[in-house]
C-alpha cells in the first residue's frame, strides 16, 4: 500500500486530482483496521484523499471549503488548443500535458495517437484512471494493460507485485447481461460512499429497467441532494420520469447535454425517447451522437432499429471484436426471418461460448428452440442457467415456455419465483394474470371489455323486453 500512497502523492503534484481521488477511494476503504499500527497509514491515506477532493472541487463529499486548483484551464476551442500542446516537444511532457493531450485527440477522433497518449500517462504512473477509463473504452485488451503495468515505474524500490499486482486489477470476472449483479455493486459502492456521483446514471437506469421505482426515487432524491448540476442527476431524473411523462423525460436528457455535451449516457438516455415518442430521425442522430463518443452496444443495438439493421449489427461486430453482446446483436437481426435462424443459433452459441454468463445470449436462444419447436432444448438450457443464477428474466422465460405447452402448474411456479426475486416485475405480473386466465378456461387474449359488452347487450335485451 505504500507504493500506492506515493503513487497518489505524485498525482497530487502532478494536478491529475481526478485519478488521485479514485486512488484514495481504494485506499481509504482497505486501509488498515483501526488497530494502532494500522491508524498511521489510514490517516495518511485520508490526507491525501482530502487533498484530492479539494482539487476535484467536490464540496459536499469532501465537506471543506472552496480551494482553487491550479490546473490547465479548459479551452473551448479544442483544435487551437491542440495546435499548442502539439508544439510542446514529446521529451518534456509532463504527466498532465500527455493526458490533456489525450483528451484532445480523443475529441478531434484522432483515436490512434491519443492511445500513444493514454499509454504514454500509464508508462509514468500506472494509477492515471483516467486514462485507464479512456483506453479501455477504446478497446485496449486486458493483455496491453498488464504489459504496460509491468512497464511502469516501481516506486519505493519495491517489486510491482508486492503493491499493486495487474492481474488483480484484471483478472475480475465481467457478469456480462446480470443487471442483478451490476445492482448489487452500484448499492456497494454506495454503501461505501455515499456521495459518490460517477455512474449512478447507469445506476438509475439499471433501477428503472427492474421496475424498482423506490430505489429509482430514492437515488434520485440523493443524487439532487449532492449536486443537482450534475448531467448524472439530469439522466436519472429522466429516467424516473420516463414512465410518467416521456417529454419531461427528455427535457431532462437534453439539459444533461447541455451540461455536458460529451455525456454519453445522455445521448442514449436521450435517443431511447426519442423512439419511444415517435422520432425515429432525431434518435438517429441522438445515437451516432453517443457512438462519436464511444463505441457502445446500447447505440447500436438501437440503430438497429432505425436503419439497415444487418448493416449496423456487422458495424457493432467490428467495431467491438470479441464482444459477446455484438454477436448477439447479429444474432437477433438473422432471427427476425425463418430463413435466418439457423445462422442466429450460431450467433448465439458463440456469444455463449465467448461469455458463458451472458443470459441476454442464452434467453435468445431460447425463444429461437421454441419458434423452431424445439421446447425441451429451450427448457433445459434454461433450467442450466437457473442452477448457476437465479434470474427473474430466466423463471419468466421457462414460465412462458411451460405456458405455450399447456404445462400451466410449472408456469405458475416460475411466474410466482420470478416475483419472489423481483415483486416489481412487470412482465412477471401480467405473465401470471394472463396464466390465471388460462387456467380458468378463459382465452387470454380475448378483449377484456367483452365481459361488459356482453352486460350492455343482457341490459339492451331487457330494455327491449320492457318496450315490447
Amino acid at each position: 500500500m505504500e507504493a500506492a500512497r506515493e503513487s497518489m502523492a505524485a498525482l497530487l503534484d502532478a494536478g491529475l486530482f481526478a485519478s488521485a481521488q479514485t486512488l484514495g477511494c481504494f485506499l481509504v476503504s482497505s486501509a488498515g483496521a483501526s488497530n494502532d499500527a494500522g491508524m498511521p497509514m489510514k490517516v495518511e491515506s485520508l490526507v491525501l484523499h482530502g487533498d484530492a477532493l479539494y482539487g476535484e472541487k467536490e464540496f459536499r463529499r469532501a465537506l471543506v471549503k472552496f480551494k482553487i486548483a491550479l490546473c490547465h484551464s479548459a479551452l473551448s476551442e479544442h483544435r487551437e488548443a491542440l495546435q499548442e500542446m502539439e508544439g510542446i516537444p514529446s521529451k518534456v511532457r509532463t504527466l498532465k500535458m500527455n493526458l490533456m493531450l489525450g483528451k484532445l485527440y480523443r475529441i478531434s477522433r484522432n483515436s490512434r495517437s491519443a492511445v500513444v497518449c493514454y499509454k504514454e500517462c500509464l508508462r509514468q504512473c500506472p494509477y492515471v484512471f483516467e486514462a485507464i477509463t479512456a483506453l479501455a473504452e477504446m478497446g485496449l485488451s486486458a493483455k496491453e494493460f498488464s504489459l504496460l503495468f509491468s512497464q511502469a515505474p516501481n516506486r519505493g524500490g519495491k517489486l510491482p507485485s508486492d503493491s499493486v499486482d495487474a492481474q488483480r486489477w484484471w483478472n475480475v470476472e465481467a457478469i456480462i447481461g446480470s443487471n442483478d449483479e451490476a445492482i448489487m455493486n452500484f448499492e456497494k459502492a454506495r454503501l461505501i460512499d455515499p456521495n459518490i456521483m460517477t455512474y449512478m446514471d447507469e445506476y438509475a437506469i439499471l433501477l428503472k429497467t427492474k421496475s424498482d421505482y423506490i430505489k429509482l426515487n430514492k437515488l434520485v432524491h440523493d443524487m439532487l441532494h449532492i449536486d443537482p448540476a450534475r448531467p448524472e442527476t439530469c439522466v436519472a431524473l429522466a429516467a424516473m420520469w420516463e414512465r410518467k411523462d416521456e417529454r419531461k423525460a427528455l427535457t431532462y436528457a437534453e439539459k444533461s447535454l447541455r451540461v455536458d455535451d460529451r455525456h454519453i449516457t445522455g445521448y442514449i438516455m436521450k435517443g431511447n425517447l426519442h423512439l419511444s415518442l415517435n422520432r425515429p430521425d432525431l434518435a438517429v442522430t441522438d445515437f451516432r451522437g453517443a457512438q462519436e463518443l464511444r463505441a457502445d452496444l446500447r447505440s447500436y443495438q438501437a440503430l438497429a432499429k432505425c436503419k439497415d439493421a444487418l448493416f449496423t449489427a456487422r458495424e457493432a461486430m467490428k467495431v467491438m471484436h470479441q464482444s459477446a453482446k455484438a454477436l448477439k446483436l447479429v444474432g437477433d437481426v438473422h432471427a427476425i426471418s425463418s430463413s435466418g435462424r439457423e445462422k442466429a443459433r450460431k450467433f448465439y452459441e458463440s456469444a455463449i461460448r465467448l461469455e458463458p454468463g451472458f443470459l441476454g445470449a442464452a434467453l435468445a436462444l431460447a425463444d429461437l428452440h421454441v419458434a423452431e419447436g424445439r421446447n425441451r432444448e429451450a427448457v433445459m438450457l434454461l433450467e442450466r442457467y437457473l442452477r448457476q443464477w437465479a434470474d427473474d428474466s430466466l423463471h419468466i422465460k421457462l414460465a412462458q415456455v411451460f405456458a405455450a405447452t399447456n404445462m400451466l402448474s410449472d408456469a405458475l411456479s416460475h411466474y410466482q419465483s420470478a416475483l419472489r426475486i423481483n415483486p416489481q416485475n412487470e412482465a412477471a405480473k401480467k405473465g401470471l394474470e394472463r396464466l390465471e386466465k388460462q387456467m380458468k378456461g378463459v382465452d387470454p387474449d380475448a378483449p377484456e371489455e367483452d365481459e361488459d359488452n356482453e352486460a350492455d347487450d343482457i341490459d339492451a335485451d331487457q330494455d327491449d323486453a320492457e318496450l315490447l
